[in-house]
């Protein structure tokens, strides 16, 4: 691949990477177009890590190896992008989209058996985390299984004003909100799998 290749990624990558990390820029809204240009990519120190990075990953792979490494960690650098903890992540992540439905059928079962009333889930007690959110930060539970579950319940709000933690929380709440247009399903088909857990 020529250096066309290694440009695109390195645009991809800014226009997402402003995505998560800003609140005014809007990937989809703006069709992934920044002001990057191939003199900003000429110069860029990062350049030889967005080569590589095309020649590994097809152009649809790319979006997605960004995306998954990005809803991780917003402030990854391009340097750990070519390091196999990235690669990994990215299959992880391709895993999770492969298998959607399968994985949240799994997920919202454990979940409920945790309570007696599944909405004890997403309930905000005192200002602590809810159940769901605990269970995702014990890797219990996808980030793709809360916006689903929000896509149906539409509780994040909710989360925003009642959870007290200011400081870790806020940025968990930033990367639903960012990663949400990117994440697609079929809304009857995950409420009837939600109800038959009822």
């Amino acid at each position: 691949m020529n250096e066309a290749g290694g440009f695109e990624a390195y645009a991809m990558y800014n226009a997402l990477k402003l995505h998560f990390t800003t609140k005014s820029y809007d990937y989809v809204k703006y069709h992934g177009k920044t002001s990057v240009s191939k003199d900003s990519y000429a110069i860029s120190k990062d350049k030889y890590h967005f080569y590589r990075i095309s020649r590994k990953y097809t152009k649809d792979e790319i979006f997605g190896f960004f995306l998954s490494n990005l809803i991780k960690n917003p402030k990854v650098w391009s340097g750990e992008l070519v390091e196999e903890d990235a690669h990994d992540t990215f299959l992880q992540w391709q895993k999770r989209q492969q298998s959607m439905s399968y994985i949240f059928t799994n997920e919202v079962d454990s979940l409920f058996e945790m309570v007696n009333d599944p909405n004890m889930t997403i309930k905000v007690v005192d200002g602590q985390y809810p159940i769901l959110y605990n269970a995702y930060l014990r890797g219990k539970v996808s980030l793709e299984t809360i916006l689903i579950l929000d896509g149906i319940l539409g509780f994040l709000p909710m989360w925003k004003k009642k959870v007290s933690d200011t400081v870790v929380f806020p940025e968990f709440i930033t990367v639903c909100e960012k990663y949400k247009p990117f994440v697609s399903f079929d809304a009857e088909k995950m409420i009837k799998i939600v109800k038959a857990k009822l």
